[in-house]
């Protein structure tokens, strides 16, 4: 049969739309349980163990996230005990440094030292505190430290001992980059002054400059500055950092905000003026507010406590990126470096792409998809001011980050979603340019690196030690991953093009997504890199294979999801395919102790990456694995995995499985959770697996989705009783494992039976998720 975007939604879409016309509406969500949903979150989730999430004051994608740094590569870490300062930009879950801006700390006594290094604060987790919007902790040196944040500004609040030597240091000289220039003015006895242009994130990059402007609630009573390890008391200018100080011998606190932007000075006095002005206590209690409005777009009911705040603490941290690049005014400065101004729409930056493409992309286009489409626009936006799309983009720059082609099924998601109105044709000429050349040796970006020789010879060559041309990452360094990534976003861009009337184009991207298979070994029976000759190359061995990027043939034999018939065939048919899968996952071990072989077996540390035949659940090569059973007649064995792996996720300072990458992992644990996951990223197809929750009700912006809601039961499921024995749409049975799009935006109600055994729920040989065009043209 040949399946197109019309024919797949059609018949997902045909068998619950009858009964959705006459079905009643969902019945009210039971009553909240008591307290807020913001006092389930916990922002320590993940701060240890690498998993690099930052605990301090952000509201949902702004700019600023005002956090504490304690001498990390990537911030705070919940082991050590010193605050070096509280900075205004983190990104969550990054595995490499960056941001770290303008850390300030609060000291007593004359200054003495300019190194943060040396004149860190120790402190207590006994005296530390957080929530969405808020954080608190106590030093000891006798000062406490309150901090919470509006989109664009970070406010802080000191409590000193009682002295006339109470100081706040703003260092714009050190920050978690590799290199920063700074310079520092005091404008007056209340405001200071600082632009600080920094580079490097794992590897050396393109620089860009940010611009602050701190006000203080009252006046100081001295400052002065400092140039390396020289302060100057009484000086308005310097290089490194400054000191102003304050008299607390009657009123002990002290309250400043700090504007951020990345624009100009001028940038930054406007985001001042713009969400300045309030009291600590006032920017506190509203940025709760906002995060209480967020996380209610889902209402999770059953479950442990445990599993209640791992779940929105994960939903908290899928909403902390990308992040506002624009300024109050619609200012951004744009990857050509010139300074453009948003209209009708809000600038976003910082795009892990290869990262979130997979989970993050989606759960926002599902929960806030109105931000997702400016995110889109901004992707947009970025090739048409700098000649060519993203890859890994932090604030104005191009990093190079990662490989392959993850800025296709982005785009191509937002478009499948319905996020880009009026924009498709501008995004689909964007991705074309993109999918059929190489950008050029004075664009920054490096695109799709190895285009030449995929279009060419239908593969991206594995090249070891090939100099880097450009700063980042290079695809000919992971040539067979990258393989598998450009067939995946040329089946996304196929459908694309096949939708919007490009015909040509189709066939010839949906002929290209089969290049999956011009590096599968028959010899061995998985994906294997190709030198630039063709021949094969590195070990043989599957768990130790080269050219793939995190990981190995193993980890990446089912990133097909665009054809997993088509990979079923290759490797022998659907018992071998489950033979295989069964030893990915150690199933046999997985049913009998699911914790433990989580723990023990899939997970070898957060960077381990490579020489391993079994799943590695805390990266991203795996995520959508666990679903592939659904398209090999064994759902239930989806449920198994997926419920094994959501026992990684806790609610310690340990309970992330490796880096979060903006929210990746999180999002993974959210969209599991509620039993509902995007197997074909970049397309409309949502897998189906059994809840963790007896009900989630999921608030949906009606311009988008028509019924405004969605709810998901699975009365008394629980770890024994896991198993689908049957499911309903708004009360109509329904027998795939799957849903599109479009059927999600006709229905209320989506209703599954659980049991303590198997069934054969999901099992025909039509009821797995259809590949998009495996072997046609249109």
């Amino acid at each position: 049969m040949r399946w197109t975007q019309r024919t797949r939604s059609a018949v997902a879409a045909l068998a619950v739309l009858g009964a959705a016309l006459i079905a009643p509406a969902a019945p009210p969500a039971a009553a909240a349980e008591e307290g807020e949903l913001t006092d389930l979150v916990n922002p320590f989730i993940g701060t240890e163990n690498e998993g690099n999430t930052y605990p301090g004051a952000a509201v949902p994608f702004g700019m600023v996230q005002f956090s504490p740094d304690t001498g990390h590569n990537t911030g705070y870490d919940y082991s050590q005990n010193h605050i070096r300062g509280f900075s205004l930009v983190h990104l969550s879950g990054v595995g490499c440094g960056l941001g770290g801006d303008l850390p300030v700390l609060p000291t007593t006594g004359d200054v003495t030292e300019t190194d943060y290094a040396r004149y860190q604060a120790e402190f207590s987790h006994d005296t530390e505190t957080a929530s969405p919007g808020y954080y608190k902790v106590g030093l000891k040196t006798g000062i406490a430290a309150e901090l919470t944040a509006t989109a664009r500004t970070g406010v802080q609040r000191y409590t000193f001992p009682a002295t006339d030597k109470a100081n706040v240091l703003l260092n714009a000289g050190q920050s978690l980059h590799r290199s920063v220039s700074s310079k520092v003015e005091v404008l007056d006895n209340r405001t200071v002054r600082t632009t600080i242009t920094g580079s490097g994130f794992c590897q050396d990059t393109k620089p860009y400059t940010v611009y602050t402007i701190t006000r203080f609630d009252r006046p100081f009573i001295a400052h002065g500055t400092w140039n390396g390890s020289t302060v100057t008391a009484g000086s308005m200018t310097g290089r490194d950092g400054a000191y102003v100080r304050f008299d607390t011998t009657k009123d002990r606190t002290v309250e400043a905000t700090t504007a951020l932007s990345y624009v100009d000075a001028h940038g930054a006095a406007v985001n001042l003026r713009a969400e300045g002005g309030r009291s600590f206590d006032q920017v506190r209690d509203a940025a709760r507010h906002t995060w209480e409005g967020r996380l209610d777009t889902v209402r999770a009911q059953g479950g442990s406590d445990t599993l209640r705040r791992t779940f929105y603490s994960s939903l908290y941290r899928s909403f902390l990126a990308p992040n506002i690049g624009s300024d109050a005014d619609g200012r951004y400065t744009g990857w050509d470096q010139n300074i453009h101004r948003a209209r009708d729409f809000t600038y976003y930056q910082n795009w892990s792409l290869w990262d979130t493409y997979r989970t993050q992309t989606q759960l926002l286009s599902l929960l806030a998809p109105d931000e997702a489409r400016d995110m889109a626009i901004s992707v947009i936006r970025i090739d048409e001011e700098s000649g060519w799309l993203p890859k890994w983009g932090y604030g104005t720059v191009e990093t190079n980050i990662m490989t392959g082609d993850p800025v296709t099924p982005f785009l191509t998601n937002a478009y499948q979603q319905g996020l880009l109105k009026g924009y498709e044709e501008r995004a689909y000429r964007a991705l074309k340019k993109n999918a059929d050349g190489v950008p050029p040796a004075d664009s920054p970006a490096v695109g799709r690196e190895a285009n030449r020789e995929y279009i060419a010879e239908g593969f991206a060559p594995y090249v070891k030690g090939r100099p880097h041309v450009k700063p980042g990452d290079s695809d000919y360094d992971h040539g067979a991953s990258a393989t598998l990534e450009y067939a995946l976003s040329d089946a996304m861009l196929a459908q694309m093009a096949h939708d919007l009337g490009h015909a040509d184009d189709a066939a010839r991207y949906a002929a290209r997504s089969q290049n999956y298979r011009k590096i599968f070994d028959t010899s061995t029976g998985f994906f294997r890199a190709r030198d630039a000759s063709g021949a094969f190359t590195g070990p043989a061995d599957p768990a130790r294979s080269e050219g793939f990027h995190e990981g190995t043939a193993w980890q990446y034999q089912w990133l097909v999801p665009q054809d997993l018939p088509g990979m079923v065939g290759l490797i022998g048919g659907e018992q071998a395919a489950n033979d295989r899968l069964d030893s990915f996952f150690a199933y046999d071990r997985l049913v009998q102790d699911p914790a433990k072989t989580a723990r023990e077996v899939w997970v070898n540390g957060p960077y381990d990456y490579y020489n391993a035949d079994k799943y590695n659940p805390q990266n991203e090569p795996d995520l959508i694995a666990p679903y592939t059973y659904l398209s090999t007649g064994q759902p239930w064995k989806t449920t198994d995995v997926v419920h094994a792996a959501l026992t990684l996720f806790t609610d310690a300072p340990t309970g992330m499985t490796g880096n979060d990458d903006l929210g990746t992992m999180s999002a993974w644990n959210v969209l599991s959770s509620i039993g509902i996951f995007p197997v074909q990223p970049g397309h409309d197809t949502w897998g189906l697996s059994t809840p963790a929750f007896e009900r989630v009700d999921l608030r949906l912006d009606r311009h988008y989705y028509p019924r405004g809601a969605l709810t998901v039961t699975a009365p008394g499921t629980s770890d024994a009783r896991r198993y689908i024995q049957s499911a309903r749409i708004d009360n109509a049975p329904y027998g795939r494992t799957y849903l599109t799009t479009d059927a999600l935006r006709h229905i209320r109600s989506l209703a599954f039976t659980v049991g303590t055994d198997p069934s054969g729920w999901g099992t025909g040989p039509e009821d797995g998720p259809p590949p998009l065009h495996p072997a046609h043209r249109y």
